[in-house]
This record gives C-alpha cells, sequence and structure tokens, in this order.
C-alpha cells in the first residue's frame, strides 16, 4: 500500500494529478461537440495555430495565455467562418488557417536571430511541471465549459445535428458557433502545456469517440466522455510515474487502450 501511495507524497505530482484529471474531464466535454460535428481534425489544426500564437506572444513580451488564447480565438473563428461555405467544408478550412497559422510561427522563429526560448513543453506537454496559476487556469476553464453546455445545452444539441433547422427555428446559429470557438481555444489554451501540441487533439477525440460507442443517448455520451476523460488523465498519470514515460503520451496511451477494448468489444457484439 506504501508503494502505491509513494506518488501522492510529492507536491509536484498532486498538483499534476489534478490538473491532468481536469484537463481530460475538459477536453471529454468539449470534444463531444468536436466529434458530433465531425470537426475531430480542428484540435489537431488549431493546437498548432496556436503555436503561432505562442511565438507571437513571446517576441511581443505578451502573456502566454492572452497572447495564444487571442490568437486561438481568431483562429477558431475564422474555421468556423470559413466552414460555413458549403463548397469549401470544415476539414479544408481547418487545414487552411490552422497551417497557415503554424507556418508563421515558423516563420517567425527562422527571422528573429537569438531565438532562444524552449518550446519543447508547449510541442510535448510536461504536467510535472504544471503551477498552480496552471492549475487555476485549467479549473476556471473547466467551469465555464460546463455552464455553457448548461445553459445552452438545447441550442447547441441543435446547432450541433441541424445547423439549417435551427436557423430556421430562429436559433442564431452564429453567435453559437462562436461561443463554441472561444471555448475550443481556451480549452486548447488551457490544456496545451499539460498535453502538448501534438497530443491535445487525441485527449479531445478519444474520449469522445469511446463515449460514442458505447451509448446511442446524447446526454449519456456527455457524461460518459468526461468520465472517460477523467479516468484517463488519473491513470495516465499515475502509470507515467511507475513507467518513466511522458505523462501526456500516458495519458492518451490509456485512453486508446479503452478505446480498442470497447471497439473489440463492440465488433464482437455486432457479429452475434
Amino acid at each position: 500500500m506504501d508503494t502505491l501511495l509513494e506518488p501522492f507524497e510529492f507536491a509536484f505530482f498532486r498538483n499534476g494529478m489534478a490538473v491532468a484529471t481536469l484537463a481530460g474531464a475538459l477536453c471529454g466535454l468539449v470534444g463531444v461537440y468536436v466529434v458530433l460535428r465531425g470537426m475531430s481534425y480542428i484540435g489537431h489544426g488549431l493546437s498548432h495555430a496556436i503555436f503561432g500564437g505562442a511565438v507571437a506572444s513571446f517576441l511581443t513580451n505578451v502573456n502566454f495565455f492572452l497572447g495564444a488564447g487571442a490568437w486561438g480565438v481568431v483562429s477558431a473563428l475564422l474555421v468556423t467562418r470559413v466552414a460555413r461555405r458549403r463548397s469549401i467544408g470544415a476539414d479544408a478550412a481547418i487545414g487552411v488557417v490552422t497551417t497557415a497559422s503554424f507556418a508563421l510561427g515558423l516563420a517567425l522563429i527562422s527571422a528573429t536571430s537569438g531565438f532562444v526560448p524552449n518550446f519543447d513543453s508547449i510541442l510535448f506537454g510536461n504536467v510535472l511541471g504544471v503551477s498552480g496559476r496552471d492549475l487555476l487556469v485549467v479549473a476556471i476553464v473547466s467551469l465555464v465549459a460546463a455552464g455553457f453546455v448548461f445553459f445552452l445545452y438545447r441550442p447547441l444539441l441543435f446547432t450541433t445535428f441541424d445547423v439549417e433547422v435551427a436557423e430556421a427555428s430562429g436559433i442564431r446559429t452564429w453567435w453559437i458557433d462562436a461561443g463554441f470557438a472561444v471555448l475550443l481555444a481556451a480549452t486548447i489554451v488551457a490544456t496545451m502545456q499539460i498535453l502538448g501540441v501534438t497530443l491535445v487533439a487525441a485527449a479531445l477525440v478519444v474520449p469522445a469517440v469511446v463515449a460514442r460507442m458505447l451509448t446511442d443517448s446524447f446526454a449519456r455520451m456527455l457524461v460518459l466522455s468526461v468520465v472517460i476523460g477523467a479516468a484517463s488523465g488519473f491513470t495516465g498519470m499515475y502509470v507515467s510515474w511507475y513507467l518513466n514515460v511522458s505523462s501526456g503520451a500516458s495519458i492518451v496511451l490509456v485512453s486508446s487502450a479503452l478505446f480498442v477494448v470497447v471497439y473489440a468489444v463492440s465488433g464482437a457484439r455486432s457479429r452475434r
């Protein structure tokens, strides 16, 4: 028992465990709408776009959360706007807007002499290096996300499944889409230093996909996705301690392993 509880003796591990669990739950909640809207690639794309904002923030001495957050919101709104063009589609809009933003960040790095900051924590995550401020940011974004989903549950549901009918019913879908874009950007910025640019997309998509395979009810899918995301964050963080591997990678591998199990079981039931 002492061996199992050993990691909790360290403050940095307790902080990491708390923020990993919160981040997993947050990504699970927001990821449901990402998956059902057929925009699974947006998490990957926006995280790369926000990398450009992180570089620009450093060069202009702007706070990371403010600079990268504003950059992410603008990128998300542009994606939403372009995706509304029937001839383009969401996947193409994500590819154009986010890749251009990432390329701009690389261009700024190459054009700036003496650029020395280490972006490893942003690219790959560093959950054991989180501070109290990081935990507070994730907690605030999680509360805002929960409130957004609670108070706009029906308009969000309607807009997610049928935009045209929602508009005909008087729902201001543009404002719903804009609000969701802001929430998604805030989620990625808050969890980027925990999971990294390369892994945050999986944290958004995998729990929601697993929940979708387990139920046909939208309400249950929301709850299951949050629980799966939080459990993956908690378990992945715990496993990473004993296997001495990256916590971000461990979290994603745990959720991916759960996906494989659920997929195999559901496939076997379908064949029977």
